[in-house]
This record gives C-alpha cells, sequence and structure tokens, in this order.
C-alpha cells in the first residue's frame, strides 16, 4: 500500500476527471475503476470513451455503446455508472443542427463525405467536438437545478497526444476567430482550465511509461492544465523480501542446494551421500536466475518509485489482476481507490 497521497485538489470539487497514459498502461481500466469509485451511493457518474475503440463495452462485458448515455454499472448499495462512446460524425450533426439548422442537409452532407472531410482538414474541430461533449455533461441540470452527473470521467487519448486534445484554443486559433465554433470552444476551455477538473496520468512501474508520465505532466503544466493525480497501475506485490532479494544477488549457490537437499527435494540422501545430489543442483541454477530477475524488477521499481515520487502529486497504486479484469475487478479496483483517497 502505498504512502499517503500528499496534499491535492479536492477530490470533492473535481466534476471532471480526464484520465490519459501511455499506451499499454491500462488508462480504460483505471477510467472505469475511478468512474465506479465516485459513483459512490446515490452518486451517478458518466464515463465518456472519445477514441471509438468502444473499451469500455469490452470492459464492462456489453454490448457495443451507441452515441447515448447508458447505464452500464450501479445498484447493490453502490451509485449508477453511465457511459457514453462518442461517436465523431454523430457529434458533428448534432453540433451542425444545434447551431445551424441544417436538419436533413446535415445527413446529406454525411452521405457526401462532408463529415471525414471536416474533421480531417480541421482536427481542433474534431477536438472542440470531443472535449465540448464531455463538459456539456459536466454543465447539465435537471429541471429542479440539481447536476444530472456527479462526476464525469474521460478515457483520452494517449500522454503524447492529450495535452493538444484538450488545449483547443490553439487548435481552434487557425480555424475560427469568431462564430459558434469559437464561442463553444471558449466554453470548453472556461470548464477544462477551472477548479472543476482533473487531468490524471496512468502509468506502470517501468522506465518508459514513468518518462512519459513526467514529460505528460510537464507539457500539461507548461499548457496551464489543470494536473490530478498519478495512477501506478498493474502492480505486483514483492515475492522476496530484503534480506531474500540481497541474498539473491550473491554467490549462495552452495547454501540453496544444501537447503533444498534438507527440505527433501531431490530425494532421499542415503547415510553414505555427501552433499547435494544432482537433482537438486539442477534446480538450483534456474532458482537463482529467477530469484536475481526479481531482485532487479524490484530494484527497477524501487528507481521508478522515486521518480513519480518527485512529481510531488497524489499517487495512488492499483493492483495486477490475476487473469484480467472483469466487473468483478472493476469493482475491486474502485475499491482500492476509495481506500486510498482518490473517491
Amino acid at each position: 500500500m502505498p504512502a499517503a497521497p500528499p496534499a491535492g485538489p479536492d477530490w470533492e470539487g473535481v466534476r471532471l476527471h480526464v484520465v490519459s497514459g501511455k499506451g499499454g498502461t491500462g488508462k480504460t481500466t483505471v477510467a472505469a475503476a475511478l468512474a465506479l469509485a465516485l459513483a459512490k451511493e446515490g452518486r451517478r457518474t458518466l464515463l465518456v470513451e472519445v477514441e471509438e475503440r468502444q473499451g469500455i463495452a469490452e470492459l464492462f462485458g456489453i454490448a457495443a455503446l451507441p452515441y447515448e448515455e447508458r447505464k452500464v454499472a450501479g445498484g447493490r448499495g453502490h451509485g449508477e455508472v453511465y457511459a457514453l462512446a462518442i461517436d465523431i460524425e454523430q457529434a458533428l450533426l448534432e453540433y451542425l443542427e444545434m447551431f445551424y439548422k441544417l436538419g436533413r442537409a446535415g445527413k446529406a452532407l454525411r452521405k457526401l463525405g462532408f463529415i471525414d472531410f471536416a474533421t480531417t482538414i480541421a482536427p481542433g474541430l474534431r477536438d472542440v467536438l470531443l472535449t465540448g461533449k464531455a463538459c456539456e455533461a459536466v454543465r447539465r441540470r435537471r429541471p429542479d437545478g440539481r447536476r444530472v452527473y456527479d462526476a464525469v470521467v474521460m478515457d483520452a487519448p494517449p500522454t503524447g497526444r492529450v495535452t493538444r486534445f484538450l488545449n483547443i484554443n490553439t487548435e481552434v486559433a487557425g480555424l475560427a476567430r469568431m462564430g459558434p465554433i469559437y464561442t463553444q470552444s471558449q466554453a470548453v476551455m472556461r470548464v477544462i482550465q477551472s477548479p472543476e477538473t482533473a487531468v490524471h496520468m496512468v502509468t506502470l512501474l517501468e522506465e518508459m511509461p514513468v518518462q512519459e508520465t513526467v514529460d505528460g505532466i510537464a507539457d500539461l503544466q507548461a499548457a496551464k492544465l489543470p494536473v490530478g493525480g498519478v495512477f501506478v497501475n498493474m502492480v505486483r506485490p514483492p515475492v522476496l523480501d530484503a534480506a531474500a532479494v540481497l541474498a539473491a544477488e550473491g554467490e549462495h549457490e552452495e547454501e540453496l542446494a544444501l537447503a533444498l537437499t534438507e527440505a527433501g527435494l531431490g530425494g532421499r540422501r542415503s547415510s553414505s551421500a555427501s552433499g547435494p545430489g544432482p537433482a537438486v543442483r539442477k534446480l538450483v541454477g534456474p532458482l537463482l536466475a529467477q530469484g536475481r530477475e526479481h531482485a532487479a524488477r524490484v530494484e527497477l521499481e524501487r528507481e521508478q518509485r522515486v521518480d513519480i515520487q518527485g512529481l510531488k502529486l497524489p499517487t495512488y497504486e492499483l493492483p495486477q489482476l490475476a487473469g484480467g479484469v472483469d466487473l468483478g475487478g472493476l469493482y475491486r479496483l474502485a475499491a482500492e481507490l476509495r481506500n486510498q483517497g482518490a473517491a
């Protein structure tokens, strides 16, 4: 269990949680677990996917999500989690109808391939649509004035693209300086740059993911975007204690062979036998090799933890689950996050 996180953002005040990380670190899994953790009893969370991979549906073991908000988890003393997989074509048609009242003309544009054309030549427009949908969910209210969602969790693009994705003012600057697109981008940036938003990074205790996390956080800070916490995913418990790690690094073949023999491995020794037999000696080399490999991993992970601690951000650790992550596993990870104060 990691040490208590340093003072960080007021998680109760954060309404938009943006989750990014290097590919392969399990950012979608962490985003889903965070959404479950935030959906405390009586609360409602929206989990938003923007990369059109249907990763959320796969995690929750359901059919591909349509372009609408659907309940994917809840009940049994928990709050509710809804999910939305944003379809960029549908989002642009919705945008055109909202601001330009195109109606059937918008559908005709889709058939002509205009949607792909527009979002390809103007990637800033795509980002406005994707982030705008999540920000609209953050601001949405019921007729009685209460928020529809207590929190929104966005499964965002990977580390290398997340700053550009969120900093849409830069992307839109060359696209429009007035009109609906410009107005929409300004409204989105007001949410993203506010204390209600936190951008979290997911990493593993490996050199490349940690370095990307360090670089990604520096980019976010340079762009004046609100940095949240660091989620260290798939943490494996150490098999050996500190003394055993030191022993594995030394030359202890004979001692290990004798210990294995005394434990009865390799068959019983006759009273005339002296020292470990050949069967035991065959075990010694592979066992020591595995021990040294484990010791090297423990040392590498220690070094990566030092780099993560140097960021001085709230840090949370999630265990590696045997057999992969199913819905039960997601609830377990959500409980870990709650226990560590992330929700």
